[in-house]
């Protein structure tokens, strides 16, 4: 695939105007991404859930965010039927043999859940309770070959944060559309629960993950200091939890590795060409 000279890469916003460290997070691995490998890169935010708003098929590469609330709730509204009307219109996109450049999306988080949903490849439910923290994932023989997670240890590490969860492959409906499970949630043995699906390759073009490969430990090192957001993980969650994190965080071998490897590894595999970010 050649190089296009200005690389357009769209950002699809639900976090619905909530504060959040994603949407920083995301920018920055483009920003950094693109000048590390002296590439013309612009990118577009789109406000899913405030506004309706959904990309074009004018650009390269979309990435959709994490976000708060239920991604059952949703269903039926207004801005979700935007969102999956501009699935499809990917999906054609991409299945219009003509159409030689395909358009490549990542799901993040409360994304990933969506698409699990509306592709019926599993079962989307509240958790028991919040997971919060840096866990270990499991790769699966299928996300041992992944491009994406391509130079990652196993386990690798990532920041984990949501309410809700993906479990209950459907393998019919996986095998169906040649979709694959890439990661389970780390191993409680101890738990009688099932291990939630943490990524998932829904076709050559659409990929996701349950958990945040765009977090990045130096930011949120900072932000997890700051006494507003230390008081609320520790009335939220325990001192234990917050000091936990804060531990991983400054490991380099976990987040910030993770950090290095997903998002860019996508962005290669959906401008066609071979790049990275420093580790």
């Amino acid at each position: 695939m050649q190089v296009l000279e200005t690389i357009r890469i769209a950002i699809l916003d639900l976090y619905e105007g909530k504060e959040n460290q994603g949407m920083r997070c995301i920018k920055e691995i483009i920003n950094l991404w693109g000048d590390y490998n002296n590439l013309c890169v612009e990118y577009e935010v789109f406000e899913v859930r405030l506004k309706n708003e959904v990309p074009s098929l004018n650009f390269d590469a979309y990435i959709s965010t994490g976000g708060p609330g239920s991604p059952l709730e949703s269903e039926g509204s207004d801005w979700e039927a935007a969102y999956f009307g501009w699935l499809q219109n990917i999906e054609n996109y991409n299945n219009a043999i003509l159409n030689e450049n395909k358009k490549h999306v990542f799901f993040i988080c409360h994304s990933f859940q969506l698409a699990c949903r509306h592709y019926n490849v599993a079962t989307v439910c509240k958790r028991k309770s919040t997971s919060f923290g840096v866990f270990p994932i499991t790769m699966l023989e299928d996300g041992k070959q992944e491009t994406v997670f391509e130079g990652l240890l196993n386990p690798f590490y990532v920041v984990d944060s949501r309410d809700f969860q993906v479990i209950d492959p459907n393998y019919d409906v996986l095998e169906k559309m040649g979709a694959t499970l890439l990661a389970l949630e780390k191993d409680r043995p101890h738990v009688a629960l099932q291990r939630a699906i943490m990524g998932v390759r829904f076709s050559p073009y659409f990929i996701g993950t349950q958990f945040h490969p765009e977090a990045d430990a130096i930011g949120m090192l900072k932000h997890l200091e700051t006494p507003e957001r230390k008081a609320t993980v520790v009335e939220t969650h325990g001192l234990a939890k917050w000091e936990n994190m804060m531990e991983h965080l400054q490991d380099p071998d976990k987040i910030l590795f993770t950090y290095s490897k997903i998002l860019p590894n996508f962005l290669n595999e959906a401008i066609g060409i071979n790049a990275s970010l420093p580790e």
